[in-house]
């Protein structure tokens, strides 16, 4: 397994080590002792996966301290660009975004810690997104970031006409006025 660095602190992306042959192939998407070597020392709760079809953008999501959730997020099928945005208000990177394409052919996948808003396009005819949590859903701590912030600029790969948001995302509020409670 490899560690990559994104640039912001706690962010990871993992690429696993993967074993193919003409019958297939196989790989430790997650295994405690080999990510606590990297860094990650989490008790993952709650495993979640969801099917979306292209252009479904999802996000951006997170759950307000105490309730907050830590993400260790992949792609089984299809493809995705998938984004992390710190909003711990005291963090060096406070605001910044950070997208990787994950996809079943990389198998790559991304530890987003606690603090981050987070969330995804499908860039494939469907995807299977599969993410484990250190902390259950809590509906009352739920909130989120608009995904079209200008401040953000993210480009999510999709065209706005072939976008499909649900309505509660399309309703949260650019970050300047988003509700946060994170520190680093």
């Amino acid at each position: 397994m490899k560690k990559i660095e994104t640039g912001i602190e706690g962010l990871i992306v993992i690429e696993p080590q993967v074993f193919g042959d003409s019958r297939g192939y196989f790989f430790e998407c997650w295994n405690k002792e080999r990510f606590k070597e990297i860094g990650i020392d989490t008790i993952f709760v709650q495993d979640n996966e969801s099917l979306s079809s292209y252009g479904v953008i999802r996000g951006l999501h997170y759950q307000l301290y105490p309730y907050s959730q830590a993400k260790l997020v992949r792609v089984t099928r299809g493809k995705v660009f998938d984004v992390a945005v710190d909003i711990r208000k005291n963090s060096p990177t406070f605001g910044k975004c950070f997208g990787i394409e994950l996809s079943e052919e990389n198998k790559l996948q991304m530890f987003i810690p606690r603090g981050f808003a987070h969330g995804f396009s499908v860039l494939s005819d469907q995807a299977v997104f599969s993410y484990k949590c250190d902390g259950v859903y809590n509906q009352q701590a739920e909130r989120g970031i608009n995904i079209y912030d200008k401040s953000l600029n993210i480009d999510w790969r999709v065209k706005s006409e072939n976008a499909i948001v649900s309505g509660k995302d399309t309703q949260h509020p650019e970050m300047a006025t988003a509700e946060m409670n994170f520190i680093l």
